[in-house]
């Protein structure tokens, strides 16, 4: 355990759903897997872990946030996911005077580990680091732990790079990386970061998840 965070369960986290969903033709956040929905999943299975409330980075009109304090963009247009990023963590400045970093995650990654959080504060050894997963070779920087006082120069950043690539921003930083390996299962290994983007995605997923069920 990193003895510098030493309770993950105290890190607040904030899902991030702020996407156009574009590609899925309807708000993938309420696709159903299995008969529930993306959001409700990932909901289940973090906040039996964290003792903070989940909060949710939506738009304002978002229409069921499940009880979820609901904090919106504070840069309009829909720049990419650093600004529910910023979003995030300017929300935790305010809000939590005690805490260093917050966590994000997307709303359509159904299987992540659920140790997630608490491996990622492993790696954090002071208050400016960042730690993002990664797996089979490809970093997954929105399942990251985010330093509160990178919350100015993140903001900057996106006012004036053009191009707003997550790569950018991070090498401006300290990041910590943790490697997840792929998860077993009857058809094969799975990608614990697999994202739903579309219809495909989606019968995918359950596939993978009907696999799950008769690996364990």
């Amino acid at each position: 355990m990193s003895d510098f965070i030493a309770n993950p369960e105290d890190i607040p986290v904030v899902l991030l759903a702020g996407g156009r969903s574009s590609r899925m033709g309807a708000n993938k956040a309420f696709a159903p897997l299995a008969g529930e929905s993306l959001l409700a999943r990932i909901v289940s299975k973090i906040e039996q872990r964290q003792s903070k409330p989940i909060a949710l980075n939506a738009d304002a009109d978002w229409p069921d946030a499940m009880g979820m304090l609901l904090i919106p963009d504070t840069i309009p247009g829909k720049l990419g996911p650093l600004t529910g990023v910023l979003a995030a963590l300017q929300d935790a400045r305010s809000r939590y005077s005690e805490v260093s970093h917050i966590a994000t995650l997307p709303i359509d990654s159904p299987f992540f580990p659920a140790d997630l959080i608490a491996r990622l504060a492993e790696v954090i050894h002071g208050p400016d680091e960042i730690a993002i997963a990664a797996s089979l070779g490809q970093d997954h920087p929105v399942f990251g732990l985010w330093p509160v006082s990178a919350a100015d120069d993140l903001e900057r950043w996106i006012a004036t790079d053009a191009k707003r690539r997550v790569r950018d921003f991070l090498a401006r930083h300290k990041v910590r990386r943790v490697e997840f390996p792929a998860i077993q299962t009857a058809i094969g290994p799975l990608d614990p970061f697999f994202n739903i983007n579309t219809p495909a995605d989606l019968a995918e997923a359950e596939a993978w998840l009907a696999a799950l069920e008769r690996t364990s």
